[in-house]
């Protein structure tokens, strides 16, 4: 007879419970290992992504898309109901962009290149950008880790107006973001009037909704 056979019944149910236990304590062990000090070969994470969003390659990839720089942006002193006071990188630009002391009318849409809808929507809003006079377009590339994807993305819309990197998810507190695409609308005094958490279709709905929100025709 086996010496396990010759234990008490409550001792081979502890057995029993505990082989596997530490079975797979020493297996997850094994796979995470000791991080201490170990490079972390896998995709950034959000909130320390480490992401450049300002590399040469990527600022020859948007000049070549002809896709305009953010230094040429209005500004004038930040406005008490205005954007938040963060400041976010040019995408495939130079220097960073205070969002509160962006001068408005503005138009800033967020956006990803793995948002279908704003795939759709983005021509649009090159549109209005052309269209509506002494109004700013401003685009927000949201949680996107791959940069020069984005302004392919870009490019591939047609999109000339200059675009901040938000990698870091800095936005999604101040503005309360719910989904992609996100539209606000800031006013000639700097003050958020509206936001918009939809797709637009067509550019008559999107300039009608920027009449009604910013008395700027289209």
């Amino acid at each position: 007879m086996s010496r396990l056979a010759q234990l008490p019944g409550w001792l081979l149910t502890v057995v029993w419970i505990l082989v596997p236990v530490v079975a797979i304590s020493a297996l997850v062990f094994a796979l995470t290992g000791d991080d201490d000090g170990a490079a972390d070969d896998g995709p950034p994470r959000i909130g320390s992504s480490g992401v450049d969003v300002q590399t040469a390659a990527l600022q020859e990839r948007r000049e070549r898309a002809g896709i305009d720089d953010c230094a040429g942006l209005p500004t004038s002193d930040p406005a008490d109901d205005g954007l938040p006071a963060l400041s976010l990188p040019c995408l495939g630009g130079a220097g960073d962009v205070d969002l509160s002391t962006l001068e408005g009318p503005l138009v800033l849409n967020v956006w990803a290149q793995t948002c279908g809808p704003c795939r759709d929507e983005m021509p649009l809003f090159q549109q209005l950008h052309r269209a509506a006079e002494g109004l700013t377009v401003l685009g927000v590339d949201y949680l996107d880790l791959q940069p020069h994807l984005a302004i392919d993305f870009a490019e591939r819309a047609g999109v000339t107006y200059p675009s901040v990197a938000d990698v870091d998810d800095q936005l999604r507190s101040p503005l309360r973001l719910q989904s992609l695409p996100t539209t606000l609308f800031v006013d000639a005094d700097g003050r958020v009037v509206a936001t918009e958490v939809k797709e637009f279709t067509s550019y008559d709905e999107l300039a009608a909704t920027v009449e009604r929100h910013l008395g700027v025709v289209g």
